[in-house]
């Protein structure tokens, strides 16, 4: 009896130590893509202006840490892995891989190479302004990611279907994907415009302001691959993928863009359903007295 206990106590057991690394290694792999981002965004601002190799593999490196960055938890999940350690590893590497990583490639195509205009207080004041708001996304990033850490359950100023699941806020990755897929889009050619390059500010800016936000981005966690779905959902898969393959620039930017975009349009609706339920009492007021 005592020999069967002992046989079927494994079904019952821990994880084995190794199945603790799996997940650390996707984490690890994350870090050393932002740590090849910063070094080829250095590199890069080193070569003279042109189509920029370094620039474009900074971007890359980026890209592919946010296509990774949500393995590291369903894998640990998937392992009944989860520890408070891989948590605290997984955050310093998003402040490296989708802070630190995107403001240093921001501001070096962004910024290092812009035609000072001759009007004095633009060129004066530019790089200042650079550094400011390329600084900015890595404080709002890291404010974002601290309070993701500490809350529990975080509900967003415009909670929606109780089925679904939702970000608070902009996620880090989301930004520093946006940030990529720009540069990514340009073939690293940098900015040269100091027009661009203050409309660039202006992109730095929205997504700090969306990051420390309480806006509801979705977060697709609640989506399941291993579920069957319909002929439609496989022929919309295939075709995105067929698409990123082949269109990879513009399909990734739009992408990047959209996903962007959806936070500021559901805030929008929001806005504009508040405003029409505000007029709606004051019209059956009117309706009623006449």
């Amino acid at each position: 009896m005592q020999d069967r206990l002992q046989a079927s106590e494994p079904l019952g057991r821990r994880p084995r130590r190794a199945a603790y690394a799996l997940p650390t290694l996707f984490t690890a792999g994350n870090i050393f893509l932002g740590f090849l981002s910063i070094l080829r965004s250095f590199e890069g601002s080193l070569l003279p202006w042109g189509e920029n190799r370094h620039f474009e593999v900074a971007a890359l490196a980026i890209g592919v840490a946010f296509a990774l960055d949500g393995l590291d938890g369903r894998i640990a999940r998937m392992t009944n892995t989860v520890s408070d350690f891989g948590r605290e590893m997984d955050s310093l590497a998003d402040v490296i891989t989708f802070g630190i990583a995107p403001a240093v490639l921001a501001f070096t195509w962004g910024f290092q190479y812009i035609d000072l205009p001759q009007d004095g207080f633009i060129r004066d004041n530019l790089f200042n302004l650079a550094y400011f708001f390329s600084f900015l996304f890595l404080l709002c990033g890291s404010v974002r990611l601290a309070r993701f850490n500490v809350q529990t359950n975080p509900v967003p100023r415009n909670p929606g279907r109780a089925d679904r699941k939702y970000f608070v806020g902009l996620p880090i990755p989301s930004a520093a994907a946006m940030v990529g897929a720009v540069v990514y889009a340009s073939s690293g050619i940098p900015i040269t415009s100091w027009a661009l390059g203050i409309a660039w500010m202006c992109l730095l800016a929205l997504l700090s302001f969306l990051m420390v936000s309480t806006w509801r981005y979705r977060s697709f966690k609640d989506l399941n691959l291993m579920r069957p779905r319909s002929p439609l959902s496989i022929v919309l898969l295939g075709a995105t993928i067929y698409m990123i393959w082949n269109f990879s620039k513009p399909v990734l930017v739009t992408m990047a863009a959209l996903y962007v975009a959806s936070g500021v349009a559901v805030w929008g609706g929001g806005v504009l359903r508040r405003l029409r339920k505000g007029h709606m009492p004051a019209h059956g007021m009117e309706s009623a007295d006449v």
